[in-house]
């Protein structure tokens, strides 16, 4: 089969082909990949920040937002047969730690992240465990849905944690209103009656913003905290959301929370660097975000079957990887998703 494989750090990744998995455990799913998302994470996996963290032994294939049909199941698989229509959730579990007994997949203790430390899912086929595959509605497409599994699973996570902060009256800021951040918003709107505020560079995701529905755009460029402030009344808003995470948003986000609130870190590649006399006299909350659990893959499937969630998308065949992978970096894809389809 073909796939897109990482042979160096900071090099560009091959196109070339490779055995095809076999399912061996009972609890295998074969899936045919109709659609990959092509993620920021991506990007960072090539320069290499993910080398210590993840520990893969190069090369590898990447691509960790698939979905597609089932080909094969091993013979203890009951919920989805060949020719399901599936999207993956971005981990593999194992189903017996307390994380995973405690419905928090997220942190299972024997977890693998296909695309990040083992093969992905750039490519024509990828080997899954069941406790990783949701049957989508038969109204929903893997092109439609697949970088909903973890860009989308990521934004959608985030909002389900700061939703009971967001009561009627309240204000959110969502700084990014990009491949994650459109998500986010959709999400906020879905989930919270929260005013919303969202803060970009890029006038074109502003104006996608507000036809999403967000209530108030502030461009940013050089006075988005002194908007963000005017907005709230001097206060800041009760919930930050940045789905950027770099190049200063950090600051500004800890600038545009009020005293009390909540600094939700989502996009990363930056750094946090608030004096502790702050975070203490302020009493402001910094949360981090890793990617949802099972069950939420599940909510955003629903939430996006009842057209509540969209993605933005440009797709490419897979044969046209690398030109996704740089018209991401070079951010020719503002507002969406780029994906690879077959």
């Amino acid at each position: 089969m073909k796939a897109v494989r990482v042979h160096g750090y900071g090099e560009k990744p091959v196109l070339e082909s490779v055995p095809d998995p076999v399912v061996r455990d009972p609890l295998d799913v074969l899936v045919e990949i109709e659609a990959a998302g092509v993620c920021r994470t991506d990007l960072h996996i090539i320069e290499g920040q993910w080398a210590d963290k993840s520990g893969v032994a190069l090369p590898y294939t990447i691509g960790h937002e698939n979905a597609g049909t089932v080909r094969e199941t091993g013979s203890a698989v009951q919920h989805v047969r060949p020719g399901d229509k599936v999207i993956l959730h971005p981990l593999v579990t194992c189903g017996l730690c307390r994380a995973c007994r405690s419905g928090d997949d997220v942190h299972c203790e024997n977890s693998r992240f296909p695309g990040l430390d083992s093969d992905g899912g750039m490519a024509e086929l990828l080997l899954t465990n069941a406790r990783s595959v949701v049957k989508l509605d038969p109204n929903l497409r893997p092109a439609d849905v697949a970088a909903l599994a973890d860009a989308g699973l990521t934004a959608y996570h985030a909002v389900r944690k700061a939703a009971p902060l967001l009561h009627p009256g309240t204000h959110v800021v969502l700084i990014g209103a990009g491949g994650l951040g459109h998500i986010g918003l959709q999400s906020l709107l879905a989930l919270t009656p929260a005013e919303i505020t969202v803060v970009d560079t890029s006038p074109e995701a502003l104006e996608a913003a507000e036809q999403l529905g967000a209530h108030h755009t502030v461009r940013a460029d050089g006075g988005q905290v002194s908007a963000v402030l005017e907005l709230t009344g001097g206060k800041g808003a009760h919930v930050v959301l940045d789905f950027v995470g770099e190049a200063g948003t950090p600051d500004d986000g800890v600038a545009m929370t009020r005293d009390a609130g909540s600094y939700f870190v989502i996009g990363y590649g930056g750094r946090v660097d608030v004096p502790t006399i702050d975070i203490i006299s302020r009493e402001i909350n910094v949360i981090g975000n890793l990617v949802g659990s099972y069950n939420e893959l599940a909510e955003l499937m629903t939430l996006t079957a009842q057209g509540k969630v969209s993605l933005r998308t440009r797709t490419y065949p897979l044969d046209n990887a690398l030109d996704a992978l740089a018209d991401l970096d070079a951010g020719r894809i503002p507002g969406g998703r780029a994906i690879l389809v077959r």
